[in-house]
């Protein structure tokens, strides 16, 4: 253990907001992962700034982690400091048919506080198993519906420390990416504009949404939600059912039976199961329709 970085983190934030040796196993929904050196709790941008600024200077990496629901940590864990913007970065405000939300406030419960509001345009995010911030940088979407419709105002913060507010335009959308992508930002919140709506229609919506969801999807399994991007002209889920690998396993991961776009960690998937069948899945759909999948999911640490 670096315990001159361990007293720095411990100096920065409130006790026991700071874990050594911490697995990720239990912060990706894949439910698999190592264990990171350091795992930060971070309450406030000064935190973060003051964090990120020491780790920039002592070249120690770090990672900016949501609720990792886009993520496969390796089985030999992350050699650097995870930066958690959670519970303690999650202030959720409504004025008028504006929602503003930290970064670390789940998706679900501001398309939640949204909808109590009686404010509609968010209802397509009430099942995404996701942070705002983690939204934002992907473009998260379902349903027909993405951030990029409803986001006006992004707030980052520069590897300087220096907070920037980014406009829709700047954003520069796209399918399950962002402008934040390519850069070394990180988001600290965004501002949705909704339109005034029926309260009642609104929760019917996500009701709706949600069974559907519940009906076509493995919720039921640990899984980080579609494996793959669309590819151009093509759906992955169909591809992949069409190679003949649903149901396909290596070790303790499957390519779900119920929705092909999943992969699915049947309880005692490794993440090197999980890598593994994402290649052969890769290649088996290559190999007969010479099409290449891109991952959806973010690889870290050493597998």
């Amino acid at each position: 253990m670096n315990k001159t970085l361990y007293q720095f983190l411990i100096s920065k934030v409130p006790e026991g907001c700071v874990k050594i040796d911490e697995p990720m196993a239990a912060h990706t929904t894949f439910r698999v992962g190592g264990p990171a050196d350091f795992f930060v709790e971070i309450g406030s941008q000064e935190e973060l700034r003051e964090i990120i600024d020491y780790l920039h200077k002592t070249g120690y990496d770090f990672f900016i982690l949501g609720n990792g629901s886009n993520l496969l940590v390796g089985d030999k864990g992350y050699q650097g400091v995870v930066l958690h913007l959670g519970n303690r970065f999650a202030d959720v405000s409504v004025e008028g048919e504006v929602v503003t939300a930290q970064a670390g406030a789940m998706l679900s419960a501001v398309a939640k506080t949204a909808a109590a509001g009686g404010l509609t345009g968010m209802e397509f995010a009430a099942g995404i198993p996701g942070t705002v911030g983690g939204a934002v940088v992907m473009n998260a979407g379902a349903y027909d519906g993405e951030m990029q419709q409803i986001v006006t105002e992004v707030t980052v913060m520069t590897k300087d420390g220096e907070v920037l507010e980014l406009d829709n335009g700047t954003m520069e959308f796209g399918y399950r990416t962002s402008i934040i992508k390519n850069r070394p930002f990180v988001v600290l919140s965004a501002q949705m504009r909704l339109k005034k709506g029926n309260a009642e229609e609104i929760h019917a919506k996500i009701e709706e949404l949600n069974a559907r969801r519940r009906s076509k999807q493995p919720l039921e399994l640990p899984s980080a939600g579609s494996t793959f991007k669309r590819p151009a002209g093509h759906f992955a889920g169909k591809l992949i059912m069409d190679a003949g690998l649903r149901g396909c396993r290596i070790g303790g991961a499957q390519v779900s039976e119920k929705h092909c776009g999943f992969i699915v960690n049947l309880g005692n998937a490794t993440a090197a199961d999980i890598y593994e069948l994402m290649e052969e899945v890769r290649e088996k759909v290559e190999e007969q329709f010479s099409v290449r999948l891109e991952p959806e999911v973010v690889r870290l640490g050493d597998f």
